[in-house]
């Protein structure tokens, strides 16, 4: 029986997101833990963020993908305070889904180890680092080398010592 996992990933990808994706979800697999995320292999019955506490509640640990959903080519960082900073004309920000953001909290909050990917450039919430108690990794290429295959199956391995402590300690 496989140890589900919530995955905590926006549903529409570009390409290159999606290769990307695919990469860390073979290590689930590899692994025999099963990915469970609203809108891919669940759906609501009624409001989609209480499916989200009860598709968690179910799971053993966390993954969260922080892709680039929206990017700002303009705009006023802190508008009105000491610390306002205007984005330069040549400058952009991507940010991820507000989605990935109320997922991890549900998951911090059950308890659940969480293991946690950011694009370049996503920053904010859980995609700081020391916010979680967990590091902050770098979104894989979507062709990964083996000396970098071997970084991260090392980053999985240790994780789903955590997500396995707790699925048999707990029950789920």
């Amino acid at each position: 029986m496989k140890i589900p996992v919530f995955v905590s990933c926006p549903t529409s990808l570009s390409l290159t997101q999606e290769k990307s994706r695919a990469v860390l979800v073979k290590f689930l697999e590899e692994l025999n833990l099963e990915p469970r995320a609203l809108g891919r292999s669940d759906y609501p019955a009624e409001l989609p963020l209480r499916e989200v506490m009860v598709i968690a509640r179910h799971c053993a640990g966390g993954l969260i993908l922080g892709f680039e959903q929206f990017q700002a080519t303009s705009g006023i960082w802190k508008r009105g305070t000491k610390g306002e900073k205007k984005l330069g004309p040549k400058e952009s920000v991507p940010f991820p889904s507000s989605w990935n953001q109320l997922e991890a909290g549900i998951l911090f909050g059950l308890g659940l180890p969480i293991l946690i990917f950011r694009q370049d450039g996503i920053s904010g919430g859980v995609f700081d680092n020391g916010v979680t108690d967990v590091f902050v990794h770098k979104m894989p290429a979507e062709t990964v080398g083996s000396a970098d295959k071997d970084s991260l199956k090392e980053v999985f391995l240790k994780w789903h010592a955590r997500v396995s402590a707790h699925y048999y300690a707990v029950g789920t």
